[in-house]
This record gives C-alpha cells, structure tokens and sequence, in this order.
C-alpha cells in the first residue's frame, strides 16, 4: 500500500545510527495513510524523534490502513480482514508507534473488540493493544523523552485532536516537548480541546456541520495570535489548513512532529512544493 514511502524510510534507516541506548527497543512505524499518501515528512520526522531517543526504527512494508474508515462506517467484516493484515504486519516489535491519535486508538482500543468470537486472534489483538502509541505519548510517557534539539522561531497554538486527547490522554506530551524548541512561545486557543469537524467519514456525511465546526475552530486559532498550528493527527490539520487557505488566513500548518524534529523549514500543509508549480 506505501511502497514509495516504505522503500525510502528503509534506505534512510539503514544508513542511520540507531541511537546511543544500550538496549535500543526494535520499534515498527505505524506510517497512516494520510501521512503516506500526503505528507510523509511527518514519517520521517517520526524516525527521527524515535531514533534520537534511542530506538531502532523499521517500517513494516506489509502494512495496511488501519480500517478505521470501515470501522467508524459500521462494515466491521472488512475491518476484521483488514486487522488481521495489520497485526500479521507488526508481530514481533517491542512497540509500534503511530504518528496519529486517531490510528493509534484503533489498535490500541477497538482492535480487540472485533474478535470476540475468537479467542486467538482476540488473544493477538490485544498483544498488538498493549504494544500500541501515539508518536507523543509513547516518547514522554514511556521513553522519558524530556527535551529536543530543534528550533522554530514564531508562535505557535496547539489543537488537541479528539481520539488522541479522549481516548489516549494525549495533552501535555506534546506541550512539554514543545517547551523545549528554541525560538517557539505557545498560544492556547481558548477551546483547544473542541472538535474540528474532521471526523472521518463525518465531515463526508454531514458537509454543513463539518464546516460550521471548523469555521469556529478558526476564529480560535486566528484569536490566538499564533502564526503556525500544530496538532498531531494530519486529518484535522488538512481539515483545518484547507479552511484557513479558504479564508485567506496566513496562518501555517504544522505536525508537531515536523517541528519537534527540527523539520519547521519544510513547506507547511497545503503549501506547493519549493521550486514546484506554484
């Protein structure tokens, strides 16, 4: 499915040192599809972050979407198929990581649940649950990762993406790395935590609503007075890039990883390429 990506991620992990930690842990990207089909620079600032930590980082070339478009469609005789491929995929690793609250949170909350009438692939999903993190979580709370050597000179505000805050409890990981960026002050919006009408399939099935909510989340982003935004899930910040190009608004788009990895000079979200048509 991300054979373009997967062979580039592999080409620069084997050419890269593996970190300084004396047991590094064998750690697999979860890539996503958005990331793979829009923006793989947040992968590869993933194996970066990773590999400063001291992990040693590989890519799966097997990997597969994570079903949650099905999932969340109610087809779960598609995502039982599809989550068979994934933990086929990713046996074996000490953990895999997901630059993605919204991917994360499929395989580490609703995975198991799809194979109650059987014991043993339930048995290997919820192996998969328990090995299972968002990209900020799984550096801070487990890793310990309390500083980073980038720079981002502006001022940023933060969106907490729904599946990451409410199902994993992702808030302050990423504000405490960001704490450490030189050059970067944080803004909070008065709501970050309120949906930005991405959804999923939501925004597809209800247009109108979607707007209206990323039309508010807007205003809070533009009352900030920040000029980049940063979240950790790509779905909300194209949902929320789009809307601020439509609007006219100057306002850059960033994953936080992008920017913890020292990646902040990159094209933001919905800019062309540099030197591209334009």
């Amino acid at each position: 499915m991300r054979p373009i990506f997967a062979a580039a991620i592999l080409a620069a992990v084997s050419q890269s040192p593996s970190g300084t930690s004396p047991r590094p842990r064998r750690v697999a990207l979860f890539v996503t599809c958005l990331v793979d089909l829009f923006r793989p620079s947040i992968g590869f600032a993933a194996v970066k972050l990773l590999e400063d930590a001291g992990c040693t980082v590989e890519v799966p070339p097997l990997q597969v979407c994570c079903g949650q478009p099905a999932y969340n469609s109610g087809d779960r005789q598609t995502t039982r198929a599809i989550a068979v491929q994934v933990i086929n995929a990713f046996d074996g690793y000490d953990a895999v990581v997901a630059p993605s609250g919204s991917c994360g949170g499929m395989l580490s909350h609703h995975y198991p649940g799809l194979f109650d009438d059987d014991p043993a692939m339930k048995a290997r999903a919820e192996n998969l649950a328990g090995r299972s993190y968002e990209l900020m979580a799984f550096l801070v709370d487990v890793l310990g990762v309390e500083t980073v050597t980038a720079r981002y000179d502006g001022a940023v505000t933060y969106h907490d993406a729904c599946s990451g805050l409410r199902e994993l409890g992702v808030k302050q990981q990423p504000r405490r790395l960001l704490a450490a960026v030189k050059g970067l002050s944080v803004r909070e919006m008065k709501t970050p935590e309120v949906c930005c009408g991405f959804g999923g399939t939501f925004c597809v099935k209800y247009p109108e609503i979607s707007n209206a909510m990323v039309g508010e989340k807007s205003a809070d982003i533009a009352g900030s007075g920040a000029d980049t935004l940063l979240a950790g899930d790509l779905g909300c910040l194209m949902n929320m890039a789009g809307k601020l190009q439509r609007e006219g608004s100057q306002v850059r788009v960033r994953h936080v990883a992008e920017v913890l990895a020292g990646m902040g000079d990159l094209p933001a979200i919905g800019e062309p390429e540099r030197g591209g048509p334009g």
